[in-house]
Protein backbone atom coordinates (compact mmCIF):
# COMPACT_ATOMS: atom_id res chain seq x y z
CA UNK A 1 0.00 0.00 0.00
CA UNK A 2 0.62 3.55 0.20
CA UNK A 3 1.91 5.97 -2.58
CA UNK A 4 4.64 4.87 -4.01
CA UNK A 5 7.68 7.18 -3.89
CA UNK A 6 9.30 9.50 -6.66
CA UNK A 7 12.97 7.81 -6.34
CA UNK A 8 15.21 6.11 -9.33
CA UNK A 9 16.13 2.53 -8.55
CA UNK A 10 19.39 3.72 -8.04
CA UNK A 11 19.83 6.73 -6.84
CA UNK A 12 21.29 7.44 -3.63
CA UNK A 13 17.68 9.18 -1.85
CA UNK A 14 16.93 5.56 -1.10
CA UNK A 15 19.69 3.84 0.86
CA UNK A 16 18.28 0.55 1.15
CA UNK A 17 18.69 0.47 -2.86
CA UNK A 18 22.69 1.11 -2.96
CA UNK A 19 23.17 -2.56 -3.19
CA UNK A 20 21.07 -2.70 -6.24
CA UNK A 21 23.88 -1.15 -8.32
CA UNK A 22 26.18 -4.63 -8.18
CA UNK A 23 23.90 -6.71 -9.87
CA UNK A 24 25.74 -6.60 -12.90
CA UNK A 25 27.95 -9.20 -11.60
CA UNK A 26 25.53 -11.78 -12.07
CA UNK A 27 26.34 -12.59 -15.52
CA UNK A 28 27.69 -15.77 -16.72
CA UNK A 29 30.34 -17.33 -14.31
CA UNK A 30 32.96 -18.19 -17.74
CA UNK A 31 33.12 -14.27 -18.43
CA UNK A 32 35.01 -14.15 -15.06
CA UNK A 33 38.44 -13.23 -15.98
CA UNK A 34 40.56 -15.87 -16.29
CA UNK A 35 44.01 -14.93 -15.71
CA UNK A 36 43.56 -12.61 -12.65
CA UNK A 37 44.23 -12.87 -8.71
CA UNK A 38 43.18 -15.98 -6.80
CA UNK A 39 40.01 -14.67 -4.73
CA UNK A 40 38.84 -15.58 -1.32
CA UNK A 41 35.73 -17.66 -2.40
CA UNK A 42 34.38 -18.00 0.98
CA UNK A 43 34.30 -14.12 1.39
CA UNK A 44 33.19 -13.32 -1.77
CA UNK A 45 29.92 -16.09 -1.29
CA UNK A 46 29.39 -14.10 2.19
CA UNK A 47 29.00 -10.86 -0.06
CA UNK A 48 26.93 -12.45 -2.86
CA UNK A 49 24.86 -13.42 0.03
CA UNK A 50 24.57 -10.06 2.23
CA UNK A 51 23.20 -8.53 -1.48
CA UNK A 52 21.01 -10.89 -2.06
CA UNK A 53 19.17 -10.57 1.50
CA UNK A 54 19.01 -7.37 1.10
CA UNK A 55 16.90 -7.60 -2.48
CA UNK A 56 14.74 -9.77 -0.91
CA UNK A 57 14.06 -7.15 1.54
CA UNK A 58 13.65 -4.72 -1.31
CA UNK A 59 11.01 -7.08 -2.76
CA UNK A 60 8.73 -5.48 0.28
CA UNK A 61 9.53 -1.92 -0.66
CA UNK A 62 6.47 0.42 -1.45
CA UNK A 63 7.82 1.58 -4.27
CA UNK A 64 6.91 -0.64 -7.92
CA UNK A 65 10.12 0.33 -9.40
CA UNK A 66 12.40 -0.30 -6.09
CA UNK A 67 10.59 -4.18 -5.82
CA UNK A 68 10.97 -4.87 -9.57
CA UNK A 69 15.04 -4.09 -9.50
CA UNK A 70 14.97 -5.84 -6.57
CA UNK A 71 13.33 -8.89 -8.36
CA UNK A 72 15.43 -8.94 -11.26
CA UNK A 73 18.78 -8.66 -9.45
CA UNK A 74 17.64 -11.57 -7.43
CA UNK A 75 16.47 -13.29 -11.08
CA UNK A 76 20.11 -12.95 -12.56
CA UNK A 77 21.24 -14.22 -9.57
CA UNK A 78 19.52 -17.42 -9.52
CA UNK A 79 20.29 -17.91 -13.36
CA UNK A 80 24.14 -17.37 -13.18
CA UNK A 81 24.59 -19.16 -9.21
CA UNK A 82 23.46 -22.22 -7.93
CA UNK A 83 22.31 -21.19 -4.23
CA UNK A 84 20.44 -24.14 -2.80
CA UNK A 85 21.33 -24.09 0.93
CA UNK A 86 20.79 -19.51 0.97
CA UNK A 87 17.21 -20.56 -0.88
CA UNK A 88 16.61 -23.41 1.09
CA UNK A 89 16.69 -20.87 4.31
CA UNK A 90 14.64 -18.09 3.07
CA UNK A 91 12.02 -20.50 0.52
CA UNK A 92 8.68 -19.45 2.24
CA UNK A 93 10.30 -15.69 2.48
CA UNK A 94 10.60 -15.94 -0.99
CA UNK A 95 7.99 -17.50 -1.85
CA UNK A 96 5.94 -15.22 -0.22
CA UNK A 97 7.22 -12.22 -1.73
CA UNK A 98 6.71 -13.85 -5.45
CA UNK A 99 3.38 -14.33 -4.40
CA UNK A 100 2.42 -11.18 -2.83
CA UNK A 101 4.09 -9.04 -6.31
CA UNK A 102 1.84 -10.99 -8.31
CA UNK A 103 -0.99 -10.80 -7.04
CA UNK A 104 -1.00 -6.85 -6.55
CA UNK A 105 1.57 -5.73 -8.59
CA UNK A 106 1.42 -4.59 -12.43
CA UNK A 107 2.47 -6.19 -15.68
CA UNK A 108 6.11 -6.15 -15.95
CA UNK A 109 5.96 -6.84 -11.80
CA UNK A 110 4.15 -9.74 -12.51
CA UNK A 111 6.60 -11.05 -14.77
CA UNK A 112 10.07 -9.90 -13.43
CA UNK A 113 7.93 -12.22 -10.06
CA UNK A 114 6.78 -15.35 -12.25
CA UNK A 115 10.08 -15.25 -13.95
CA UNK A 116 12.06 -15.55 -10.22
CA UNK A 117 9.18 -18.19 -9.27
CA UNK A 118 10.76 -20.53 -12.05
CA UNK A 119 14.41 -19.65 -10.68
CA UNK A 120 13.28 -20.40 -7.71
CA UNK A 121 11.90 -24.49 -8.48
CA UNK A 122 15.35 -24.86 -10.54
CA UNK A 123 17.43 -23.61 -7.46
CA UNK A 124 15.48 -26.23 -5.50
CA UNK A 125 14.30 -28.92 -8.07
CA UNK A 126 11.92 -31.49 -7.51
CA UNK A 127 11.48 -32.16 -3.45
CA UNK A 128 8.78 -31.69 -1.17
CA UNK A 129 9.93 -28.36 -0.26
CA UNK A 130 9.20 -27.57 -4.06
CA UNK A 131 5.71 -29.04 -3.82
CA UNK A 132 5.34 -26.62 -0.70
CA UNK A 133 5.88 -23.45 -2.96
CA UNK A 134 4.20 -24.63 -5.83
CA UNK A 135 0.62 -25.41 -3.46
CA UNK A 136 1.03 -21.52 -2.84
CA UNK A 137 1.93 -19.91 -5.99
CA UNK A 138 0.05 -22.51 -8.48
CA UNK A 139 -3.22 -21.37 -7.89
CA UNK A 140 -2.36 -17.87 -8.00
CA UNK A 141 -0.56 -18.60 -11.26
CA UNK A 142 -3.85 -20.29 -12.60
CA UNK A 143 -6.12 -17.18 -11.66
CA UNK A 144 -3.85 -14.77 -13.36
CA UNK A 145 -3.55 -17.41 -16.48
CA UNK A 146 -7.21 -17.30 -16.95
CA UNK A 147 -7.82 -13.58 -15.90
CA UNK A 148 -9.54 -11.47 -18.86
CA UNK A 149 -8.54 -8.35 -17.17
CA UNK A 150 -4.78 -9.24 -16.37
CA UNK A 151 -2.29 -7.71 -18.84
CA UNK A 152 -1.13 -9.73 -21.84
CA UNK A 153 2.55 -9.77 -20.87
CA UNK A 154 1.50 -11.00 -17.30
CA UNK A 155 -0.71 -13.94 -18.93
CA UNK A 156 1.60 -15.28 -20.97
CA UNK A 157 4.66 -15.14 -18.16
CA UNK A 158 2.30 -16.95 -15.44
CA UNK A 159 1.54 -19.74 -18.28
CA UNK A 160 5.55 -20.21 -18.61
CA UNK A 161 6.03 -20.23 -14.85
CA UNK A 162 3.19 -22.70 -14.17
CA UNK A 163 3.78 -24.64 -17.08
CA UNK A 164 7.94 -25.20 -16.11
CA UNK A 165 7.11 -25.13 -11.73
CA UNK A 166 4.59 -28.03 -12.77
CA UNK A 167 7.05 -29.79 -14.50
CA UNK A 168 9.93 -29.71 -11.86
CA UNK A 169 7.81 -30.84 -8.60
CA UNK A 170 4.41 -32.57 -9.62
CA UNK A 171 4.26 -36.03 -8.41
CA UNK A 172 0.50 -35.41 -8.27
CA UNK A 173 -0.90 -36.84 -11.52
CA UNK A 174 -4.36 -34.93 -11.00
CA UNK A 175 -2.29 -31.71 -10.47
CA UNK A 176 -0.20 -32.17 -13.36
CA UNK A 177 -4.01 -33.08 -15.77
CA UNK A 178 -5.38 -29.72 -13.77
CA UNK A 179 -2.72 -27.84 -14.58
CA UNK A 180 -2.72 -28.91 -18.52
CA UNK A 181 -6.14 -28.43 -18.54
CA UNK A 182 -5.74 -24.82 -17.43
CA UNK A 183 -3.26 -24.19 -20.52
CA UNK A 184 -5.47 -26.26 -22.89
CA UNK A 185 -8.36 -23.82 -22.57
CA UNK A 186 -5.90 -20.92 -23.60
CA UNK A 187 -4.18 -22.37 -26.42
CA UNK A 188 -7.45 -24.02 -27.79
CA UNK A 189 -8.57 -20.56 -28.69
CA UNK A 190 -6.62 -20.11 -30.80
CA UNK A 191 -7.88 -23.31 -33.16
CA UNK A 192 -11.32 -21.12 -33.65
CA UNK A 193 -9.58 -17.82 -34.38
CA UNK A 194 -10.16 -17.55 -37.68
CA UNK A 195 -13.85 -18.14 -37.64
CA UNK A 196 -14.36 -15.99 -34.87
CA UNK A 197 -16.17 -12.98 -36.87
CA UNK A 198 -16.58 -11.09 -33.79
CA UNK A 199 -12.54 -10.96 -33.58
CA UNK A 200 -12.69 -11.37 -29.64
CA UNK A 201 -9.44 -13.76 -30.10
CA UNK A 202 -7.63 -10.98 -31.52
CA UNK A 203 -4.18 -11.46 -32.39
CA UNK A 204 -2.68 -9.21 -29.29
CA UNK A 205 -3.38 -12.77 -27.34
CA UNK A 206 -1.52 -14.83 -30.11
CA UNK A 207 2.02 -14.80 -27.51
CA UNK A 208 -0.21 -15.87 -24.87
CA UNK A 209 -1.38 -19.07 -26.86
CA UNK A 210 2.00 -19.24 -27.89
CA UNK A 211 3.37 -19.72 -24.11
CA UNK A 212 0.39 -21.60 -23.14
CA UNK A 213 0.78 -24.15 -25.99
CA UNK A 214 4.35 -24.53 -25.56
CA UNK A 215 4.41 -25.24 -21.49
CA UNK A 216 1.58 -27.70 -22.11
CA UNK A 217 3.95 -29.80 -24.62
CA UNK A 218 6.68 -29.60 -22.08
CA UNK A 219 4.14 -31.08 -19.80
CA UNK A 220 2.58 -33.73 -21.99
CA UNK A 221 6.67 -34.81 -22.25
CA UNK A 222 6.19 -36.52 -18.73
CA UNK A 223 2.54 -37.47 -19.44
CA UNK A 224 1.66 -41.43 -19.07
CA UNK A 225 1.17 -43.07 -22.14
CA UNK A 226 -2.56 -43.84 -22.14
CA UNK A 227 -2.89 -39.57 -21.01
CA UNK A 228 -0.53 -38.91 -24.36
CA UNK A 229 -2.39 -41.24 -26.59
CA UNK A 230 -5.79 -39.22 -25.70
CA UNK A 231 -3.96 -35.75 -26.00
CA UNK A 232 -2.91 -37.12 -29.57
CA UNK A 233 -6.55 -37.88 -31.01
CA UNK A 234 -7.50 -34.40 -29.00
CA UNK A 235 -5.21 -32.08 -30.75
CA UNK A 236 -3.32 -34.06 -33.96
CA UNK A 237 -6.40 -33.00 -36.33
CA UNK A 238 -6.53 -29.50 -34.98
CA UNK A 239 -3.03 -28.25 -34.62
CA UNK A 240 -1.99 -28.00 -38.45
CA UNK A 241 -4.88 -24.80 -38.40
CA UNK A 242 -2.16 -23.20 -36.66
CA UNK A 243 0.15 -23.52 -39.36
CA UNK A 244 -1.65 -20.65 -41.42
CA UNK A 245 -1.35 -18.23 -38.38
CA UNK A 246 0.33 -14.56 -39.77
CA UNK A 247 2.60 -14.99 -36.47
CA UNK A 248 5.84 -16.67 -37.07
CA UNK A 249 5.91 -17.92 -33.77
CA UNK A 250 3.25 -19.14 -33.82
CA UNK A 251 3.33 -21.01 -36.63
CA UNK A 252 7.07 -22.20 -35.82
CA UNK A 253 5.28 -23.47 -32.19
CA UNK A 254 2.85 -25.11 -33.54
CA UNK A 255 5.32 -27.14 -35.95
CA UNK A 256 7.87 -28.25 -33.63
CA UNK A 257 4.39 -29.46 -31.15
CA UNK A 258 3.13 -31.62 -34.21
CA UNK A 259 6.69 -33.34 -34.40
CA UNK A 260 6.93 -33.81 -30.69
CA UNK A 261 2.93 -35.28 -31.28
CA UNK A 262 4.40 -37.24 -34.10
CA UNK A 263 7.59 -38.60 -32.04
CA UNK A 264 5.21 -39.61 -29.00
CA UNK A 265 2.61 -41.26 -31.42
CA UNK A 266 5.19 -43.23 -33.17
CA UNK A 267 6.94 -44.47 -29.43
CA UNK A 268 3.67 -45.33 -28.56
CA UNK A 269 2.41 -47.43 -31.45
CA UNK A 270 4.73 -48.34 -34.21
CA UNK A 271 2.25 -48.59 -36.99
CA UNK A 272 0.86 -45.05 -36.03
CA UNK A 273 -1.39 -43.64 -38.69
CA UNK A 274 -2.15 -40.34 -39.75
CA UNK A 275 -5.38 -39.79 -41.88
CA UNK A 276 -4.60 -36.48 -43.73
CA UNK A 277 -0.84 -37.19 -43.81
CA UNK A 278 -0.48 -35.83 -47.64
CA UNK A 279 -2.51 -32.40 -47.11
CA UNK A 280 -0.24 -31.96 -44.14
CA UNK A 281 3.12 -32.59 -45.41
CA UNK A 282 2.16 -30.41 -48.18
CA UNK A 283 1.27 -27.81 -45.93
CA UNK A 284 4.68 -28.18 -43.91
CA UNK A 285 6.77 -28.40 -47.43
CA UNK A 286 5.33 -24.74 -48.47
CA UNK A 287 6.14 -23.86 -45.25
CA UNK A 288 10.18 -25.02 -45.68
CA UNK A 289 10.25 -23.64 -48.97
CA UNK A 290 8.16 -20.40 -48.16
CA UNK A 291 9.51 -17.78 -50.95
CA UNK A 292 6.71 -15.48 -49.89
CA UNK A 293 8.02 -11.69 -50.72
CA UNK A 294 5.51 -9.97 -48.09
CA UNK A 295 7.75 -11.44 -45.13
CA UNK A 296 10.73 -10.65 -43.72
CA UNK A 297 14.14 -11.95 -45.18
CA UNK A 298 15.09 -13.08 -41.97
CA UNK A 299 11.45 -14.71 -40.64
CA UNK A 300 11.81 -16.66 -44.24
CA UNK A 301 15.09 -18.27 -43.16
CA UNK A 302 14.38 -19.09 -39.46
CA UNK A 303 10.77 -20.46 -40.87
CA UNK A 304 12.53 -22.63 -43.61
CA UNK A 305 14.55 -23.76 -41.55
CA UNK A 306 12.47 -25.08 -38.65
CA UNK A 307 10.20 -26.48 -41.06
CA UNK A 308 12.85 -28.32 -43.41
CA UNK A 309 13.09 -30.29 -39.67
CA UNK A 310 9.96 -30.54 -39.02
CA UNK A 311 9.05 -31.85 -42.93
CA UNK A 312 11.92 -34.60 -42.06
CA UNK A 313 10.45 -35.83 -38.62
CA UNK A 314 6.72 -36.34 -39.95
CA UNK A 315 7.88 -38.06 -43.15
CA UNK A 316 11.22 -39.49 -42.34
CA UNK A 317 10.60 -40.15 -39.23
CA UNK A 318 14.33 -38.15 -38.84
CA UNK A 319 15.51 -35.70 -36.00
CA UNK A 320 18.82 -32.98 -36.97
CA UNK A 321 21.29 -34.20 -33.84
CA UNK A 322 22.86 -31.23 -32.11
CA UNK A 323 25.37 -30.91 -29.75
CA UNK A 324 25.69 -28.79 -26.90
CA UNK A 325 28.96 -28.24 -25.39
CA UNK A 326 29.32 -26.96 -21.68
CA UNK A 327 32.67 -27.58 -19.78
CA UNK A 328 34.73 -30.65 -20.15
CA UNK A 329 31.80 -32.08 -21.12
CA UNK A 330 28.81 -32.69 -24.15
CA UNK A 331 25.01 -33.68 -24.47
CA UNK A 332 23.69 -34.56 -28.06
CA UNK A 333 19.83 -33.65 -28.51
CA UNK A 334 18.86 -35.94 -30.38
CA UNK A 335 14.81 -36.12 -30.51
CA UNK A 336 12.23 -33.61 -30.14
CA UNK A 337 10.96 -34.24 -26.41
CA UNK A 338 14.88 -33.42 -25.38
CA UNK A 339 15.03 -30.32 -27.51
CA UNK A 340 11.46 -29.31 -26.64
CA UNK A 341 13.09 -29.32 -22.26
CA UNK A 342 16.29 -28.14 -23.76
CA UNK A 343 15.05 -24.96 -25.60
CA UNK A 344 12.33 -24.11 -22.58
CA UNK A 345 15.46 -24.44 -19.83
CA UNK A 346 17.52 -22.48 -22.03
CA UNK A 347 15.45 -19.72 -22.25
CA UNK A 348 14.69 -19.08 -18.72
CA UNK A 349 18.42 -19.59 -17.81
CA UNK A 350 19.62 -17.67 -20.78
CA UNK A 351 23.43 -17.63 -20.48
CA UNK A 352 23.16 -19.45 -17.19
CA UNK A 353 22.48 -22.68 -19.04
CA UNK A 354 25.84 -24.29 -19.29
CA UNK A 355 27.06 -23.81 -15.65
CA UNK A 356 23.36 -25.31 -14.66
CA UNK A 357 23.79 -28.20 -16.49
CA UNK A 358 27.26 -28.43 -15.03
CA UNK A 359 26.25 -28.26 -11.72
CA UNK A 360 22.49 -28.32 -10.89
CA UNK A 361 21.28 -31.66 -10.05
CA UNK A 362 18.22 -31.21 -11.16
CA UNK A 363 18.50 -30.54 -14.69
CA UNK A 364 21.36 -33.11 -15.30
CA UNK A 365 18.96 -35.54 -13.65
CA UNK A 366 16.31 -34.54 -16.57
CA UNK A 367 19.02 -34.61 -19.28
CA UNK A 368 20.43 -37.75 -17.48
CA UNK A 369 24.28 -36.66 -17.70
CA UNK A 370 24.73 -38.43 -13.81
CA UNK A 371 26.31 -37.00 -10.92
CA UNK A 372 28.13 -33.52 -11.65
CA UNK A 373 31.58 -34.33 -12.48
CA UNK A 374 33.48 -32.99 -9.81
CA UNK A 375 37.62 -31.72 -11.16
CA UNK A 376 39.77 -29.72 -8.94
CA UNK A 377 41.55 -26.75 -9.42
CA UNK A 378 44.48 -27.65 -10.70
CA UNK A 379 42.93 -30.38 -13.14
CA UNK A 380 40.49 -27.08 -14.72
CA UNK A 381 43.98 -24.79 -14.80
CA UNK A 382 45.23 -27.57 -17.08
CA UNK A 383 42.54 -27.43 -19.01
CA UNK A 384 42.25 -23.78 -19.64
CA UNK A 385 44.48 -22.05 -22.40
CA UNK A 386 45.53 -18.58 -21.32
CA UNK A 387 44.77 -15.37 -23.23
CA UNK A 388 48.47 -15.07 -23.92
CA UNK A 389 48.67 -18.53 -25.49
CA UNK A 390 45.06 -18.31 -27.51
CA UNK A 391 46.59 -15.05 -28.75
CA UNK A 392 49.10 -16.87 -30.35
CA UNK A 393 47.05 -19.79 -31.75
CA UNK A 394 44.80 -17.61 -33.42
CA UNK A 395 47.56 -15.16 -35.26
CA UNK A 396 49.47 -18.49 -36.22
CA UNK A 397 46.40 -19.84 -37.70
CA UNK A 398 45.39 -16.53 -39.29
CA UNK A 399 49.34 -16.14 -40.87
CA UNK A 400 48.31 -19.73 -42.22
CA UNK A 401 45.32 -19.71 -43.71
CA UNK A 402 46.09 -16.03 -45.41
CA UNK A 403 49.52 -17.74 -47.10
CA UNK A 404 47.64 -20.49 -47.84
CA UNK A 405 44.98 -18.59 -49.86
CA UNK A 406 47.74 -16.32 -51.11
CA UNK A 407 49.28 -19.23 -52.84
CA UNK A 408 45.88 -19.88 -54.18
CA UNK A 409 44.86 -16.43 -55.61
CA UNK A 410 48.26 -15.82 -57.17
CA UNK A 411 48.39 -15.60 -61.22
CA UNK A 412 52.17 -17.03 -60.91
CA UNK A 413 51.10 -20.13 -59.23
CA UNK A 414 51.79 -23.21 -61.12
CA UNK A 415 48.10 -24.72 -61.05
CA UNK A 416 48.57 -27.71 -63.41
CA UNK A 417 48.22 -28.66 -66.94
CA UNK A 418 43.78 -27.91 -68.31
CA UNK A 419 44.42 -30.01 -71.30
Amino acid sequence: GGQPRNVQPFSDEDASIETMSHCSGFSDPASFTEDGPEVDEEATQEDLEYKLKGFIDLTLDKSAKTRQAALESLKNAFSSKILYEFVMERRMTLTDSIERCIKKGKSDEQCAAAGLACLLCVQMGSGIESEEIFKTLGPVLKKIVCDGTASIQARQACATCLGICCFIVTDDITELYSTMECLENIFTKAYQRDRDASGVSSTHNTVLHISALLAWTLLLTICPMNEVKKKIEMHLHKLPSLLSCDDLNMRIAAGETLALLFELARETDADFFYEDMELLTEKLRALATDGNKHRAKVDKRKQRSVFRDVLRAVEERDFPTEMVKFGPERMYIDCWVKKQTYDTFKEILGSGMQYHLQSNDFLRNVFELGPPVMLDAATLKTMKISRFERHLYNSAAFKARTKARSKCRDKRADVGEFF
